[in-house]
């Protein structure tokens, strides 16, 4: 079995939460390295978490050759550079989500992938947890029959950072690093999660508001899209909304009945059918991106398959510039 040995490029608050001691939890995998740009922040991160290495320079953790493989989990408009750093290194890569800020972006990555042969897997994590297997496997039974239509909401209230002075609002609110506002962070779970049941969006438009006034990106977008199989979809998200309109959910309407789900909340699965309507509770696991971690180090040790690679991503990318009008 190859032995994996991360190296961390980036470990903010998802390392710490949703997906750092996961590689540890994996058999042949370990973390030996990590680097922020931020000297405490590296060196605190290293500590807390019993790693050997830190680096606050990412070309000097590629270039650790106690490092077989990396992990890039910094904010996405540095995405691509460092992916294709690592994969010129020879070095598989493991992005957080979206795999870059733009479409064109995610097209030099896959070019990069290809041109090396070093592949590039993207922490789509939603796609591996039980809760959202099970929505799809409610799909492709046809529990529900034929899909006629899918419909995705999510409204929620303004959070108390997005109100600070421009200069210290959190990079998910700077399109220039992040892409776009909370849309373009969030939205492609969502947009994931629908093209892992029904395949690639092929058609996309929206339109895009600034309602509250409180920073420069969208906070306000509503969207059409239709799939390669040919089913409409049509979403709205809001972020400055009052509380009283708080909604997370997806609905899929069948010609034989519906399920509704959310994506951020786990709320109980939903399905109704003639039969009645049947509730499902599905917990997540400790780390809610350990299934797919798991599934990536057992590519790269060739004792299985991760299909959530840089090329599978990047159609999400497309969807999110169509709707937000990048093209």
């Amino acid at each position: 079995m190859k032995i994996l040995k991360w190296g961390f490029i980036g470990c903010g608050d998802v390392t710490e939460k949703k997906s750092g001691p996961a590689f540890s939890e994996v058999e042949g995998s370990s973390v030996v390295a990590v680097m922020s740009r931020k000297e405490r922040n590296a060196r605190g991160y290293a500590e807390r978490h019993g790693i050997e290495k830190w680096y606050t320079d990412a070309q000097e953790l590629i270039d650790d050759p106690n490092v077989n493989v990396v992990y890039i989990a910094t904010p996405p408009s540095s995405h691509a550079t460092y992916a294709i750093m690592a994969m010129k290194a020879g070095k598989p890569v493991y992005v957080e989500k979206p795999l870059a800020s733009t479409y064109e972006d995610c097209a030099r990555v896959n070019r990069v992938s290809e041109e090396t042969g070093v592949p590039c897997f993207v922490a789509y994590y939603r796609r591996y947890l039980p809760y959202f297997q099970k929505v799809k496997e409610t799909v492709d039974n046809g529990i529900i029959g034929k899909s006629i239509y899918v419909q995705v909401r999510l409204a929620v209230p303004v959070r108390e950072q997005d109100s600070a002075v421009s200069d210290k609002l959190p990079w998910r609110l700077q399109p220039d690093i992040a892409g776009g506002g909370y849309f373009y962070d969030l939205a492609p779970h969502q947009l994931d999660l629908l093209q892992h049941i029904y395949g690639v969006i092929t058609e996309a438009r929206g339109i895009r508001a600034n309602r509250g006034g409180l920073y420069q990106a969208e906070d306000t977008v509503c969207a059409c899209f239709q799939f390669e199989n040919g089913l409409p979809g049509s979403g709205s998200w809001c972020f400055v909304a009052h509380e009283s309109a708080r909604e997370d959910r997806i609905e899929i309407i069948g010609d034989r009945g519906s399920i509704s789900f959310s994506v951020f909340d786990y709320q109980p699965i939903r399905i109704h059918t003639s039969a009645g309507t049947e509730v499902v509770n599905i917990p997540n696991p400790p780390y809610v991106q350990f299934p797919i971690i798991k599934k990536v180090c057992e590519h790269l040790q060739g004792i299985g398959i991760c299909d959530c690679t840089s090329v599978s991503a990047t159609p999400v990318n497309w969807a999110l510039d169509r709707i937000l009008g990048k093209f």
